[in-house]
C-alpha cells in the first residue's frame, strides 16, 4: 500500500476543517433488525470507529452514538426464528417478545448480543434505541415540521423514483395503538394532530406530542437524526449510497427541511465469507463477531477491517488462508517494534490494537507452529493459551485435511525398496548431530533425494506417509523438529 495518509485520517482533517470550532464531534452508526446482527453489520461501526480514534489522536472530543432502528416493522420471519411469528409481521420489532428470552423483546435479545460483542473488539458506542425515542416523543416537533414540509418532502423523493408518490402521502407511519401493527391509512395530520385508521378497526385521532406511535419513515427519519443528534460524519452501505438512495434524498432533505449540512460521508462494501454468500440476519447466513473470534484474535478481527478501505469488498476467510493473515500481522507487529513501518503501515497496527499499545511486543508463537504443537501434543506455554484455543478451533471445524495429522507409532504402509533407503538415510541424518535447524533439514531433504535417485516429490510423499500416514502435510521439517527426533527416529527404525 502506497498511500501517504490514512483513510480515515484523511476524514477526520475534512471534519474539522468543516466545523473548527465545535467542542464535540458526533460520528454515528446503526443498523436494522431483520434477524441476528452479524459480523456483516460490524464494517458499518468499526468505519465509524476508526474515523472516532483519528479525531481522538487529534486531540478532539467526540461523541460516539450507534441507533438500534429497533421501531421499524418486522417485515418477514427469518430462518432461524419459529413459523409462528408470522403473526408479529407489521409489528415494531421492539413490541414482541423474543423466541430466545422470555425477559426481553425479539429487538432486545438481538440489541443485547451485539452489544457484549462490541467490547470484545475494543468498540464501545453509545447504544441509542430508537423504539424509546420515538415512545417517549423525543421527536414530535421534528415530525411536526417533516409534516408541514411535505409537499417539499415529496418534490425531493419524486426528483429519484419511477411513480410519484401519492397526493395524500404523508412522512410518517403509525403503529396501531390497538394491534400495534403498521396497517395504518393517515387519514389527515396537521400539526401535531393526527388521525388515522387501522385494518383491525380500530380509528383514533392523537397529538404526537403525547402519544408516541408514530414514526418517520426511513428516507425522512435518517436526516432528521443527523439534525437531531448534530452528526458530524455517518458511513453507509453502498445500498444506500447510489445515486438516488438514501444518502441522496437525505442529504437534500436535510438540507432543505431542516436547514442543517449532511455530514460527512463514506460508503463501504458488503464482505462475505469466502467461497460464501454475502451475510444477512434474515436469511441465516449470520455469522457473529463470536463465531469470528473463535478463530481471530481480537486484534486480528481488527486488523481485516483496518487493512481494507470501505469502499472496497472483502472475503473473511476460514481455510488455510487463515494461516497466512496471522503470519501477515506477526510480521506487521515485528516491523512496528523495530520502527520498519512506513506511516500507512504504522496506523493500520496502531488502529487494530484493542486497548493501548503495548511498550513491548508480545512474545507467542506462530499460528502455523501451534497448528504442529498441538496436534504433536506438546505442552502448550501460557503465552500461547488463547492463540492455541483459537489453532483447536480452527482445526476441528475449518481446517482443510491438509493441515490435520496425528504422529504415528508404528509405519501403516508398505515402501518400495527405494523409499526403505531414503527413509534410512533420514534416520542417519537425525542421527547425526543433536542438534538441527529448519533450513539445514530442508537442505538434507534434497541432497537425499538425489543420493537415492528419487524426485523431491517422491522422497516427501514417502516422508509423510511414514510419519502421519498422508500423503502430504505441513513443512517436514517443522513437523519433524517438533514432533522430536528421538520420536522420529523410533519410527524410522521400523523402515528396515
Amino acid at each position: 500500500m502506497t498511500e501517504k495518509f490514512y483513510w480515515a485520517d484523511q476524514i477526520a482533517d475534512q471534519i474539522i476543517k468543516k466545523n473548527p470550532r465545535k467542542k464535540v464531534y458526533t460520528c454515528a452508526s446503526g443498523t436494522g433488525l431483520s434477524g441476528t446482527v452479524h459480523i456483516g453489520n460490524f464494517r458499518d461501526v468499526i468505519t465509524t470507529e476508526l474515523v472516532i480514534r483519528a479525531l481522538r489522536d487529534k486531540g478532539k472530543k467526540t461523541r460516539f452514538i450507534y441507533s438500534w432502528d429497533d421501531f421499524d416493522r418486522f417485515r418477514k420471519v427469518p430462518a432461524n426464528i419459529p413459523k409462528s411469528y408470522e403473526k408479529y409481521i407489521g409489528m415494531s420489532v421492539s413490541d414482541f417478545p423474543s423466541p430466545f428470552s422470555k425477559k426481553k423483546s425479539y429487538a432486545r435479545f438481538l440489541e443485547g448480543q451485539f452489544e457484549g460483542q462490541l467490547p470484545k473488539v475494543g468498540v464501545k458506542p453509545e447504544f441509542i434505541q430508537q423504539s424509546i425515542m420515538n415512545k417517549k416523543c423525543k421527536y414530535a416537533d421534528l415530525i411536526k415540521i417533516a409534516i408541514d414540509k411535505r409537499k417539499e418532502i415529496i418534490k425531493i423523493l419524486n426528483k429519484y423514483r419511477k411513480e410519484p408518490l401519492a397526493k395524500d402521502w404523508y412522512p410518517i407511519m403509525v403503529f396501531c395503538e390497538k394491534c400495534k401493527k403498521d396497517s395504518t391509512k393517515i387519514i389527515s395530520a396537521k400539526g401535531y394532530e393526527v388521525e388515522y385508521e387501522c385494518k383491525c378497526g380500530h380509528k383514533d385521532k392523537i397529538d404526537i406530542r403525547k402519544k408516541g406511535i408514530v414514526k418517520a419513515p426511513w428516507r425522512v427519519d435518517w436526516p432528521m437524526r443527523w439534525f437531531y443528534e448534530k452528526v458530524d460524519f455517518e458511513p453507509g452501505g453502498i445500498d444506500l449510497s447510489v445515486k438516488g438512495g438514501s444518502f441522496t434524498t437525505g442529504r437534500e432533505i436535510v438540507k432543505e427541511i431542516y436547514e442543517y449540512d449532511s455530514p460527512m460521508y463514506v460508503f463501504y462494501d458488503w464482505i462475505k465469507i469466502k467461497g460464501g454468500a454475502e451475510f444477512s440476519g434474515s436469511s441465516g447466513n449470520a455469522l457473529t463477531i463470536n463465531d469470528v473470534l473463535e478463530i481471530y484474535e481480537p486484534e486480528l478481527l481488527r486488523y481485516l477491517f483496518v487493512g481494507t478501505k470501505p469502499k472496497t469488498g472483502f472475503q473473511i476467510s476460514f481455510d488455510n488462508d487463515v494461516i497466512k493473515i496471522y503470519e501477515d500481522y506477526d510480521k506487521l507487529e515485528t516491523k512496528y517494534y523495530e520502527k520498519k513501518v512506513n506511516k500507512w503501515e504504522k496506523r493500520i497496527y496502531e488502529l487494530s490494537q484493542v486497548g493501548k499499545i503495548s511498550k513491548k511486543k508480545s512474545e507467542k508463537s506462530s499460528f502455523r507452529h501451534l497448528i504442529n504443537l498441538i496436534q504433536t501434543g506438546k505442552k502448550i506455554e501460557a503465552k500461547d493459551k488463547a492463540r492455541a484455543e483459537r489453532v483447536k478451533n480452527w482445526l476441528e471445524k475449518y481446517a482443510e485435511e491438509d493441515m490435520k495429522f496425528e504422529v504415528q507409532t508404528k509405519i501403516q504402509i508398505k515402501l518400495t525398496a527405494k523409499e526403505k533407503k531414503a527413509m534410512m538415510r533420514l534416520k542417519s541424518v537425525l542421527n547425526g548431530k543433536k542438534k538441527h535447524t529448519e533450513k539445514e533439514l530442508f537442505n538434507n531433504f534434497y541432497e537425499i533425494s538425489q543420493e537415492i535417485g528419487m524426485t523431491n516429490t517422491e522422497f516427501f510423499n514417502a516422508a509423510y506417509r511414514v510419519i502421519i500416514n498422508k500423503s502430504k502435510g505441513p513443512r517436514l521439517a517443522t513437523l519433524i523438529l517438533t514432533t522430536g527426533v528421538d520420536k522420529i527416529i523410533k519410527l524410522l527404525n521400523q523402515a528396515k
